[in-house]
């Protein structure tokens, strides 16, 4: 069986890492780089910590408007495809690298695997939403990381082609968490040098442009970090940089850790000894769910409704007070419930593809 793997954000390259090294034990694959995070940090050092293959291809691709991203995108998979000629096509998750593969597939009646498929926010103001609807819609396989993403596809009549095998990113938080420790990470400055961990602090992401996209919004998750009893480390994404430095040069912030992009290990080891996670990602909120974090998530809406439960993960807006009242709020953490799989859904993924080929 040859499929062609396409992936472009890190998220995908997570993913990609635990399925490749199943798949690659009995298949060939052809990987694709489209491109989308170019940034070292962003993407080189995900390659090579976790031992994924140098891709077949790299698109170099990022940039410009949404739809001219996917464009380029769709012309440059197409001639790959076109070269390859394998039997499926494996997608991941919902950026436009995503959509853009399963569009130039499916035209050339290939088939379409997608892993992550069914989640449904109900937000079309969100540009991933677009790109999860159409991707599933053309998609051949579905394969649902929750019962809930499941439960969605039979909402709009994709059930028969669903399948329910747990989620990659839980199987490789359980592999790689553990693989650094905490005194082994040198944090790179935003602006120049370097400090080590505190011994207790809070982990914060925030890369979405309805949060970074304006002074205001970010500000007040800044002045969120102020309240906090504990320093606060942000790894800062490269579109994101030049507002967050002059942000924290406009106001007294002495809690706030502004870094470089850091890569899968040392996240996932931040994540498993932070005191707490404030997020807007999808993947760092089940990340803080996989470590048993209390987190608080800067969104108006629900991602991932399984980690929606007994106070461990709590919607707030992009308001100082709120966000600190929100972290403040118990939680409970029941072991026995894990609504993310087994820890093998990698290889029910490549299972899938088998038996479907």
């Amino acid at each position: 069986m040859k499929v062609v793997t396409v992936v472009g954000a890190r998220p995908q390259f997570i993913k990609a890492a635990v399925v490749s090294h199943v798949l690659r034990k009995k298949h060939h694959e052809i990987l694709v780089h489209t491109g989308q995070h170019f940034d070292y940090n962003m993407s080189e050092t995900f390659f090579k910590e976790l031992d994924i293959p140098d891709p077949d291809y790299n698109l170099g691709i990022s940039g410009g408007t949404h739809a001219q991203m996917t464009g380029r995108m769709m012309m440059a998979i197409e001639e790959v495809l076109i070269n390859e000629k394998p039997d499926w096509l494996l997608v991941y998750g919902d950026t436009n690298s995503t959509l853009a593969a399963a569009l130039a597939a499916a035209k050339l009646h290939i088939p379409v695997c997608h892993v992550e498929a069914g989640i449904r926010t109900h937000s079309r103001t969100n540009p991933e939403e677009i790109n999860r609807v159409c991707t599933d819609h053309v998609s051949s396989l579905l394969l649902a990381s929750t019962q809930s993403g499941y439960d969605e596809m039979a909402l709009e009549g994709l059930q028969k082609k669903g399948i329910l095998v747990g989620d990659p990113m839980y199987d490789a938080f359980l592999e790689y968490s553990g693989k650094l420790s905490l005194d082994q990470i040198e944090l790179q400055l935003l602006g120049g040098g370097v400090c080590a961990v505190p011994l207790a602090y809070y982990y914060l992401t925030c890369h979405r442009e309805e949060n970074t996209g304006d002074d205001n919004d970010l500000l007040e998750i800044f002045r969120a970090t102020e309240m906090l009893d504990a320093p606060t480390i942000y790894p800062v994404h490269p579109r994101n940089k030049e507002r967050a430095l002059k942000l924290f040069a406009s106001g007294s912030f002495t809690k706030l850790i502004l870094t470089e992009p850091i890569g899968y290990l040392e996240s996932a080891c931040l994540v498993k000894n932070a005191k707490k996670i404030v997020t807007d990602s999808g993947g760092l909120q089940r990340e803080a769910f996989f470590a048993g974090k209390k987190c608080v998530t800067i969104l108006n809406f629900v991602c991932w409704p399984e980690t929606m439960v007994a106070g461990r993960n709590e919607l707030s807006y992009p308001i100082a007070e709120e966000i600190v009242a929100k972290l403040g709020n118990p939680q409970t953490v029941d072991e026995s419930y894990q609504p993310f799989g087994d820890g093998h859904s990698a290889e029910k993924i490549v299972k899938a593809l088998e038996e479907r080929n």
